[in-house]
C-alpha cells in the first residue's frame, strides 16, 4: 500500500470495512515500514510479526480500529505472549501469560499489535535513551531525541509506521514525545483509562495515565472512546463525559477564555524561539474568536515540586522493593542507570511522614490550581522550554544525576503539574523552529474536561492543519 501512511487509523479502518484492503495487508504494510525505518530510528524494540500476521488473518473484533496496525509501549503494560523489558537491564521478564485490562480494550477496538516500542529505564526520563534498549531517534532529524518516556511510540507514528500507538504519561511522557515528533498527545484525566489490578498500587499515586499518540485529533478521540470505561471494583472515581469524544472533534468550541503563560517553575525564561512560538499560537487562538490573555498560575512552584519529589521518591522505592522481591535479589549497581540508582536509594531514605506530608501538600495545592480554572477554560503553554535537544544531551547512561536533573528541568518545564492535579492536558504540533523541528503547544483544561480540548483541537486542526508536514523519514 503506497498510500498506507497517508491515512490515519480511522481512515485505514474505513478501508477495511469497505473491503478495499484486508487487515493482513495492513499488517504487512506496517511490518515493511518497520524494516525500512527501524534501523535508523530504533523505535520498535520487540517485533511481533508472527503474532500480528496470525491475528490479522483471524476474525477480529468489530471496533473503530478493526484491522489497524498498533504498537504497545514496552513499559508495564502486559500483552499475552510478548516479553517486557521496562527499559532496564535488571529484569528479564518471561512473556506475559495474559493481557492487561487496557490491552484487552485495545484489542476490542480491533487493532492488530505488531510489536513494542522503545522506552527509557522504568520510564523515568524525558528522553528515550537507555543502556538496555539504546537511543530512539526522531524521523525529523535523527540527531535529535524523540522525548520520553513514550519516545518509541512517537517516533514510529511520526515516521508513518503505524497511525497511532500506546503511550503513557507520568510527568509528561505522552505530551513531550508528541511535541518532539509533531504529533497529537492527550494526557487524559486521572483514572479515565483504568489499567486494572495490580497496577493500582504502582502508578505514582495516580500520576501515570495511559492513552495514545496519533497524527490526527480524531484518532485520539476515537481510541479514548474505546478505552474510557469504568472498571469493576475500582476504588477510584471514573470521570464522566456527556457524549463520545469523537463527536466533540467536529463540535464548535464556542468562545473560550484562554490564558497563556511562559512561566516556568524555576523562574528562568524559556528559549526565545519557544516564546515566539507561544505568542504566534496565542494570536492564532485570537483569530479563531477566543478571548486570549497572558496570565500565570503564580503558585509556589518550589513547594509544589518538593512535595512531588517526596511522594514520587517514596513511591519509586516501594516499586523497586516489589521488583527486588520478584527477582529474589537486589540489583548490582551496574544493572541500573545512575539516575535510577540515585532515585531508588534516595527514595528509601524518605521518612513516611515526609511522603505523607508531600501528598497532603499536593492535595492542597491542587485546589489552588483548580481555582485558577474557575475563570479560565484553557491554559496554553509550550510543552518544552527549549527546541528539541540532540541525542546525548540528556543521557541517563552517561550523565551524573545532578547534571541530568538540571538539564531535564531546563528542557521540560511545563508538563508535570497536570499529572499532580490529574487534569487533561493536550500537546498539538502547531509550530516549527528554525531547524525545521516541531514545537508542541500544550492546552490544559479542568479535571474531566477532555471534551473542551477535543473541540478546540478539532477547530485548530481545521484552521491550522499539520498533516501535510512530513518528516524526512516517512512512509
Amino acid at each position: 500500500m503506497k498510500e498506507y501512511a497517508n491515512y490515519d487509523g480511522l481512515g485505514l479502518a474505513a478501508l477495511v470495512q469497505k473491503k478495499e484492503v484486508s487487515p493482513a495487508e495492513l499488517a504487512e504494510a506496517a511490518i515493511t515500514r518497520i524494516e525500512w525505518h527501524n534501523g535508523k530510528l530504533n523505535a520498535v524494540v520487540h517485533k511481533a510479526y508472527d503474532m500480528a500476521r496470525k491475528a490479522a488473518k483471524a476474525p477480529l473484533p468489530r471496533g473503530p480500529f478493526t484491522g489497524v496496525p498498533f504498537l504497545i509501549k514496552d513499559l508495564g503494560l502486559k500483552v499475552a505472549g510478548m516479553p517486557r523489558s521496562d527499559g532496564t537491564r535488571f529484569i528479564n521478564y518471561q512473556p506475559d501469560a495474559a493481557d492487561d485490562l487496557l490491552t484487552q480494550r485495545y484489542k476490542a477496538a480491533g487493532v492488530v499489535i505488531v510489536g513494542k516500542t522503545n522506552t527509557p529505564e522504568f520510564g523515568i526520563t524525558g528522553t528515550t535513551e537507555s543502556a538496555r534498549l539504546g537511543p530512539c531517534r526522531s524521523p525529523w532529524n535523527t540527531d535529535h531525541i524523540t522525548g520520553g518516556s513514550s519516545g518509541g511510540s512517537a517516533s514510529a507514528v511520526a515516521a508513518g509506521i503505524v497511525p497511532l500507538a500506546n503511550a503513557s504519561d507520568g510527568l509528561g511522557s505522552i505530551r513531550i514525545p508528541a511535541a518532539c515528533c509533531g504529533l497529537v498527545g492527550m494526557k487524559v484525566t486521572q483514572y479515565r483509562t483504568p489499567m486494572g489490578r495490580p497496577h493500582d498500587s504502582d502508578i505514582g499515586h495516580g500520576y501515570s495515565v495511559h492513552h495514545v499518540v496519533s497524527r490526527s485529533v480524531r484518532d485520539s478521540a476515537a481510541m479514548l472512546d474505546a478505552t474510557d470505561m469504568a472498571e469493576a471494583d475500582s476504588p477510584f472515581p471514573h470521570p464522566p463525559k456527556a457524549r463520545p469524544f469523537l463527536s466533540e472533534v467536529n463540535t464548535p468550541p464556542g468562545r473560550l477564555r484562554i490564558a497563556f503563560s511562559s512561566e516556568t517553575p524555576s523562574g528562568r525564561p524559556i528559549d526565545p524561539q519557544i516564546r515566539e512560538a507561544l505568542l504566534r499560537t496565542a494570536k492564532q487562538m485570537e483569530g479563531l474568536g477566543h478571548h486570549v490573555e497572558e496570565r500565570n498560575l503564580a503558585i509556589h512552584w518550589r513547594k509544589l515540586y518538593a512535595a512531588s519529589t517526596a511522594v514520587l521518591g517514596a513511591n519509586f522505592a516501594a516499586s523497586m522493593r516489589a521488583r527486588v522481591a520478584a527477582m529474589g535479589r537486589e540489583p548490582a549497581q551496574d544493572e541500573l542507570e545512575p539516575l535510577t540508582w540515585r532515585n531508588w536509594k534516595g527514595g528509601e531514605h524518605i521518612p513516611g511522614h515526609e511522603a505523607l506530608r508531600g501528598w497532603q501538600t499536593l492535595k492542597a495545592m491542587t485546589r489552588e490550581i483548580y481555582a485558577f480554572f474557575n475563570n479560565v477554560d484553557v491554559l496554553l503553554t509550550p510543552v518544552l522550554s527549549t527546541p528539541v535537544p540532540r541525542v546525548g544531551f540528556i543521557d541517563p547512561v552517561r550523565l551524573e544525576p545532578r547534571e541530568l536533573d538540571a538539564r531535564q528541568a531546563a528542557t521540560f518545564g511545563f508538563t508535570p503539574p497536570y499529572n499532580m492535579t490529574g487534569q487533561p492536558s493536550l500537546s498539538l504540533p502547531l509550530q516549527w523552529d528554525e531547524a525545521g523541528l516541531p514545537i508542541g503547544m500544550m492546552f490544559t483544561a479542568r479535571w474531566g474536561d477532555e471534551a473542551t480540548l477535543y473541540r478546540l483541537a478539532g477547530q485548530i486542526e481545521q484552521a491550522h492543519p499539520w498533516a501535510a508536514r512530513k518528516p524526512p523519514i516517512w512512509n
